[in-house]
């Protein structure tokens, strides 16, 4: 239910509480995106409404909230692809940054009058909207992006402001985009790039970029039905040096969507499954938000990803 703290069942391990996964149960969730804002994680996802015979059906976006990783608040949805003048529909995976005390929001949906999938941009005083369309027109189209002859490879924008003020952003399906983004961080600043295929080995969707020491790391989807898997570099820019897989398939779904941030001394990896029974049967279309740990070897390498049903232990 909207407005309310979302009913996350407990369970108990070595006498502490954790949050079970799928975190959020209210309704079905996909392609998280988490933030931290202060004292507050807020995770933003789109609403699978598909019925139990339909392929993708994502009429929303939803935000959701927790200071502790295992109580999460809804609110009312703060956006929808018909908040853009330019969409035709379809809520797919995006990303919400904040700068300067605004709330940039880089969503996925279909253009209306150029072909393909499209990246647009909202903006808000607040990480819980509502969101405004900041610019009247898509960031990127179809006919930007040359590097595939698919309509569907602008999506799944990520954003990243690196410790310079520089902000960037990330997206692509089948190949891997990246652009400045202008001070404004509703403009693009020069030319899209493409990361080499060696780099980002077997690249599907979903890149993420963060940071850990003087290491980028830039997670991704790979194959299908998708695994994680991740490449590191020195530079914002590259070149990226293949790591290897993290993650296996998502349960009960052909993709699995990761997003990773650190809170409260901890790191998280977010994702989806299809594994939320109730009110109905999830799968690849009625996917869930779910949370793992992350954890770091010595070297800096990222250890392989225990996906749970148990989740994660509340913090204070």
């Amino acid at each position: 239910m909207k407005n309310q703290y979302v009913a996350i069942l407990g369970l108990l391990f070595s006498g502490s509480a954790l949050a079970a996964n799928p975190v959020i149960t209210d309704v079905f969730t996909a392609d998280p995106a988490p933030m931290v804002h202060g004292d507050t994680v807020y995770v933003y996802v789109g609403h699978d409404e598909a019925k139990p015979d339909e392929g993708y059906t994502m009429h929303e976006w939803l935000v959701y909230s927790s200071t502790d990783m295992v109580n999460w608040k809804s609110y009312p949805s703060p956006l929808k692809p018909t908040d853009f003048s330019w969409s035709s529909g379809e809520a797919w995976a995006g990303h919400v940054i904040e700068k300067e005390g605004k709330f940039y929001w880089y969503t996925t949906s279909e253009h209306k009058t150029i072909h393909g999938k499209a990246i647009g941009v909202a903006v808000s005083d607040s990480p819980t909207g509502p969101f405004k369309d900041a610019r009247g027109s898509a960031l990127i189209t179809n006919d930007m992006t040359k590097a595939t002859d698919i309509s569907w490879d602008d999506i799944d924008p990520a954003a990243y402001i690196d410790e310079d003020g520089q902000a960037w952003l990330f997206w692509g399906n089948q190949k891997a985009y990246y652009a400045k983004l202008k001070p404004n961080m509703i403009e693009l600043d020069g030319a899209i790039h493409v990361i080499p295929d060696a780099q980002v080995k077997d690249f599907t969707e979903a890149p993420w970029v963060h940071k850990r020491g003087d290491t980028y790391y830039l997670t991704y989807a790979t194959g299908f039905p998708e695994r994680t898997a991740y490449s590191t570099a020195t530079d914002i820019q590259g070149p990226w040096t293949y790591q290897g897989v993290i993650a296996e398939g998502a349960a009960n779904s052909n993709t699995i969507h990761q997003g990773i941030v650190d809170f409260k001394g901890e790191t998280y990896f977010f994702y989806h499954n299809g594994m939320m029974q109730h009110p109905n049967t999830g799968g690849s279309f009625r996917r869930s938000t779910t949370i793992d740990y992350l954890y770091y070897n010595e070297d800096g390498s990222i250890k392989p990803i225990i996906q749970t049903s148990a989740g994660v232990k509340p913090v204070k």
